[in-house]
């Protein structure tokens, strides 16, 4: 039970250090990310816990609007202007093509 516990640490201790690398310097609340990286190695719990309820109450303040929040990436087929682009190539490349019909392998 003992060895579980210092797993999870370590996990959430690894964790809480790539996600502090990753952050952007409004969710370190302009605190360098090697000061929250010291923070988090050295005091084993309550560094990492810190840094959760920091990145946690700043990516939720500012919304999922703000230029801060984290984007999802996006496939190039949930772009209509790249799809539109797509059809536009397909027809000038077979113009007797109707667009009810597989494309031909």
């Amino acid at each position: 039970m003992r060895n579980l516990a210092v797993l999870l640490i370590i996990g959430l201790t690894v964790y809480c250090v790539i996600d502090v690398i990753r952050s952007t310097t409004h969710e370190r609340l302009g605190v360098h990310p090697a000061l929250w990286v010291l923070l988090i190695v050295f005091v084993p719990l309550l560094g990492p816990l810190a840094w959760l309820a920091v990145r946690w109450s700043r990516r939720t303040a500012a919304g999922p609007d703000s230029p801060s929040a984290p984007r999802r990436a996006t496939g190039p087929d949930d772009d209509p202007d790249f799809l539109s682009r797509l059809d536009d190539d397909r027809r000038r490349a077979d113009p007797g093509a109707s667009d009810d019909a597989p494309p031909a392998a």
